[in-house]
């Protein structure tokens, strides 16, 4: 739901409503659609707000909010131009039978601002500009060119309400026209604006303890970062304290550099998260910020905001959790590779302040270990692969990579985990923080689930709840070698992870409580977490009453914004994936059927990974070892097209 849209359920001041909204809230004061009462402007019980949806026949149907309420049937007459996924303002209206009806009076958000098209010509030479999300026709003028005497394939940006074209964004033969495709797909920014950078530039370039006076002083503790070796942004350092037991999680202080409604705050808000892409990341908040003085840089001063968690030493459960706003001097930055290089070979040769460090962090690794086996006892660990890509200066693909969670990786993990879990047990739950929330899985999907894996052999016959049925299942899958294909099926069944101002807890973890804390530097939601703890610890009820009358929308705000910047990184890897198929029509490779049925899809085996092909042919199952032959690529629409040459039997198999 639209951010809007819930402040106008709930009720909300004037000032409260964000600048792009404001015409629309104008729009429905002179509709008669809003009331003001108690001193917050509130949807009239005549109208309701709503995504329109719209069926095949045309009629369109306002979803309904509430279980008490049904969907609101729009006529094709009353539609008023709103589209498909338009968020819209409907007057309910009596209807023959009852049937709760309505008209639309005001589109409030457009699924889409603008469309993503190019040239093409058809099989009879006929001109056409196709919509390259569904490969249809659709419309565009351009005032004083034929878009006729553009080279075929160049992509356009259209405004959805007049088909004019806003930009030539390019042309489909070139590869480097994906980035582009992928991030106007999903409305992911690139370029700041200049009032931004302007501001950025404004800001301190190092920490002066002198200005500081009211923070503690944490400089003297041996801080580390451990991070990607690519990463140029450090989110979190850490320290642990062996006499105490107590971990310190020190956490990039953006919201001391990024106050309320600044330029900067302004567009964070707007992307939500920072976009990551191969060969190039799209930051949040501009790298003046967050590459440099946000950034918890080794040997150097910081400011951050400081977790600081003190462990039972029996049992490793918190005794004591508090925050507060401190100066680090992080000692040495590792990557990955460097602690699971160290955990492997052991730390003969190393000296100085590494060798200071591995006092604390290798007794630490040795906790965490514990930490994560008690936690996977109510929590589950998905075994799911994540691919990797390379690519070229052309911005080919050039190889992929499988990327599975090492020792060090856990490491940190465990210790933001701790830091998070805190952070969400600083409040009721009732609406007065931003929670990162995972719901138990629908019973009709988990029976679909089950039906499915009956049709591989695969049954679960006693469990009490979901989640020893999940790791039921997981136990038969790792019998049959199927570990993180049936993860990967589990996860499909599950429902998607999400921020809500009601905590609900974290299923897939088994956590009562938890929220993100620790990467206000690519997450908008870590960042609001920050500002109401402090609003906490400097009891300022005023800031803590604005962020909360606002905290629903803003949920559901940030829950959008990180579905689109995840769709846009797995756009640009299925472009790549196809220019790399364009090169290989004709080739016979073995594959293996991840879903079977109407839609049938396969993975390729080979030294690319992870690419998804659509399967045209029937008489295959689930996990079936198949050859196909690739036959059809869409570098548009970035589907591959394969055909079945044969199923492996298993003695072929084997030899694979």
């Amino acid at each position: 739901m639209s951010p809007f849209a819930i402040q106008l359920m709930n009720g909300c001041l004037y000032s409260d409503i964000e600048q792009e909204d404001q015409n629309s809230f104008q729009a429905l004061q002179q509709l008669g659609a809003i009331e003001e009462v108690d001193g917050l402007w509130k949807l009239n019980s005549l109208y309701r707000v709503g995504r329109l949806y719209i069926g095949k026949d045309g009629k369109g149907y306002v979803e309904a909010e509430f279980k008490e309420q049904r969907d609101l049937l729009i006529e094709p007459d009353d539609l008023r131009g709103a589209k498909h996924g338009d968020v819209v303002v409907a007057k309910r209206i009596i209807a023959r039978r009852g049937r709760a009806s309505g008209k639309v009076q005001l589109v409030i958000e457009k699924a889409h601002l603008f469309t993503i098209a190019y040239t093409h010509r058809d099989e009879s030479n006929n001109f056409l500009i196709l919509n390259i999300r569904t490969g249809e026709p659709t419309h565009a003028v351009m005032e004083g060119m034929d878009l006729k005497a553009f080279k075929l394939g160049t992509v356009l940006k259209v405004d959805v309400d007049n088909d004019k074209v806003l930009e030539v964004m390019g042309i489909l033969d070139d590869p480097k026209v994906d980035e582009k495709i992928s991030l106007a797909l999903y409305e992911r920014e690139d370029a700041f604006p200049p009032e931004c950078l302007t501001d950025a530039l404004k800001v301190e370039q190092e920490v002066t303890k002198e200005e500081h006076p009211d923070r503690i002083d944490l400089t003297h503790l041996d801080f580390c970062t451990i991070d990607p070796v690519t990463a140029k942004d450090f989110d979190d350092a850490i320290y642990f304290d062996m006499n105490t037991y107590t971990l310190y999680v020190g956490i990039a202080d953006v919201s001391h550099y990024v106050p309320f409604f600044t330029n900067i705050d302004k567009e964070a808000k707007k992307r939500g998260f920072t976009t990551y892409l191969p060969h190039k990341s799209f930051p949040m908040l501009p790298r003046e910020l967050s590459e440099n003085i946000c950034s918890l840089k080794p040997k150097v001063d910081r400011l951050a905001f400081v977790a600081k968690i003190e462990l039972d030493k029996a049992t490793l459960k918190p005794l004591k959790e508090e925050f507060f706003e401190a100066i680090i001097h992080s000692k040495h930055r590792f990557n990955y590779e460097d602690i699971d290089a160290i955990l492997e070979h052991g730390v003969k040769g190393i000296t100085g302040a590494v060798a200071e460090i591995l006092t604390w962090l290798l007794p630490l690794q040795k906790i965490t270990v514990k930490l994560h086996n008690e936690r996977l006892k109510h929590g589950f660990d998905f075994r799911s692969e994540e691919i990797k890509l390379s690519i070229d200066a052309n911005h080919l693909l050039l190889a992929t990579q499988i990327e599975t969670g090492t020792p060090s990786h856990s490491l940190i993990e465990e210790c933001m985990l701790l830091a998070n879990q805190a952070s969400a047990k600083r409040f009721t739950g009732e609406g007065d923080s931003i929670f990162r929330i995972h719901e138990p899985p629908q019973l009709s999907k988990i029976e679909a689930l089950l039906a499915e894996l009956a049709a591989i052999g695969l049954y679960v016959e006693e469990y009490e709840d979901s989640p020893s049925l999940i790791r039921a299942i997981q136990k038969e899958a790792t019998k049959m070698g199927l570990a993180s294909e049936v993860d990967s099926m589990v996860i499909k069944a599950l429902r998607r992870a999400s921020y809500s101002a009601q905590n609900v807890g974290h299923f897939g973890l088994g956590f009562s409580h938890y929220s993100h804390f620790t990467s206000p530097i690519r997450r908008y939601s870590d960042l609001i977490l920050h500002r109401l703890i402090k609003t906490q610890l400097r009891e300022d009820e005023e800031e803590a009453s604005y962020l909360l009358r606002n905290i629903e929308p803003l949920c559901a705000r940030v829950s959008e914004l990180e579905r689109d910047a995840t769709k846009a990184e797995w756009d640009f890897r299925d472009r790549k994936f196809a220019r790399w198929a364009v090169e290989r029509l004709g080739e016979v490779f073995e594959a293996e059927i991840i879903e079977a049925g109407e839609s049938t899809k396969a993975v390729l085996q080979g030294d690319i990974e992870g690419v998804t092909v659509h399967l045209r042919g029937e008489g295959v199952m689930l996990f079936d070892k198949v050859r196909v032959k690739i036959n059809e690529v869409s570098i548009a629409q970035a589907v591959i097209m394969v055909e079945l040459v044969e199923k492996l039997t298993k003695d072929e198999m084997e030899l694979v």
